[in-house]
């Protein structure tokens, strides 16, 4: 179950990563992602609406494919959870939160930026991680290096942090990646000040780059 959920968040090659401070927005926002072709978002909890958006997305746009993202705390992944998010992601390995995803059958991505926390998701049975902060952590050919000795794994990765719409062609490339995220996509300014066109621009813009590099 966990996994045909990851490969339906993933199919578009690119997961917009939100923080969204009004639950009003939530709807436009679901809408005009799907306009643009990525009806999938990563909505964190860096704001206090997150619980609140993921909730209206799920239950008045139940083909947008909603995910929580820096699930941080048992606390937060209930909330997630409870909320009907999908799927969840963090931008570190916290094993509790790992196992208690896996033991109700919730579909979670933890982060890693080490061959130790990659060890330690592998040894839980996780196969998809985020890799985080992707950027900062030495780019593509950091990543190659950390995963080669897990490749006979089958391990995939969602990187994100510093990953844009000109650099997404060098993850996608790889194999080991599922998709990227990013916050380009939707910004927090453009999302307060109602910019739904500009955030539709971007999604087809980030779907066009992924086509380029998968057709």
């Amino acid at each position: 179950m966990t996994d045909d959920v990851f490969a339906r968040a993933c199919r578009y090659g690119v997961m917009p990563v939100i923080a969204i401070e009004d639950a009003a927005q939530a709807i436009p926002l679901a809408d005009a992602l799907s306009e643009g072709g990525i009806p999938v978002a990563e909505v964190t909890f860096r704001t206090k609406a997150a619980a609140d958006v993921m909730a209206r997305m799920t239950a008045e746009r139940p083909d947008f494919l909603v995910g929580a993202g820096t699930v941080l705390d048992l606390d937060s992944l209930a909330a997630a959870r409870q909320s009907g998010a999908q799927f969840g992601l963090a931008p570190g390995f916290d094993p509790a939160i790992v196992d208690e995803a896996m033991a109700s059958g919730w579909a979670f991505a933890p982060g890693i930026m080490t061959p130790s926390e990659l060890s330690a998701a592998v040894r839980r049975g996780v196969k998809l991680c985020k890799f985080f902060p992707a950027g900062t952590a030495g780019g593509p050919k950091a990543l190659a290096g950390i995963s080669a000795p897990f490749a006979h794994l089958g391990m995939k990765f969602i990187p994100t942090g510093g990953v844009t719409v000109d650099n997404l062609g060098e993850w996608l490339k790889m194999d080991v990646i599922a998709a990227v995220g990013g916050t380009w996509i939707a910004k927090t300014e453009d999302i307060r000040a109602g910019r739904w066109a500009d955030i539709t621009r971007n999604a087809k813009a980030a779907v066009e780059a992924v086509r380029r590099v998968r057709p």
